[in-house]
């Protein structure tokens, strides 16, 4: 049931996203989608709700309930950015929009981007660490919690290779080339 659901959700973040922006640019009804994207959050508590009841009924803990709380994590921390990124491609293709700004290549502004989109995943994998503990506390220290704890050393994974990457960038800072 929570893998259905977290796919469920999935789809529903896109057909939410498609639709508000077929709104907003084809109909010409901004406030409509707007609306409808300001929806897309009501994914996640559904998802959360439906986790916690199947577990306060007795389910074991497992590796769904733990992609539950990453996919949670995930929308929490690039749910935003990904909904502006296709607006600002939308409103430029079709609606007469200034191009999308891409991202700096060169020096200090290419650190400090790379430690803005660390800083999304960052964000995204402790809300995930987060609802991941609250889990573990909630169901106690029962057999099959053990699947929480991995995606937990999975989230401190995605955390340091972000934290290395952008920490790259900024020790070795890429450099324009001479002409």
């Amino acid at each position: 049931m929570i893998v259905g659901l977290v796919i469920t959700c999935e789809v529903a973040f896109w057909v939410l996203l498609v639709a508000g922006l077929a709104f907003r640019y084809a109909l010409r009804m901004p406030r409509t989608g707007l609306a409808l994207l300001l929806c897309e959050p009501l994914l996640e508590v559904v998802l959360f709700v439906a986790t916690a009841i199947d577990l306060r009924n007795g389910a074991q803990p497992d590796w769904r309930h733990g992609l539950a709380a990453v996919y949670i994590g995930f929308t929490v921390g690039l749910g935003h950015s990904t909904i502006k990124w296709v607006d600002a491609r939308v409103a430029h293709r079709f609606a007469g929009g200034p191009p999308p700004v891409r991202p700096p290549k060169y020096g200090t502004a290419r650190a400090v981007h790379e430690w803005k989109v660390a800083g999304r995943w960052i964000l995204a994998a402790a809300v995930a660490l987060a609802l991941l503990q609250g889990a573990l506390w909630y169901v106690g220290d029962v057999d099959g919690a053990g699947s929480l704890r991995m995606w937990q050393e999975r989230m401190l994974w995605l955390i340091g290779i972000n934290v290395l990457i952008a920490g790259c960038y900024t020790l070795f800072p890429k450099r324009e080339p001479a002409e």
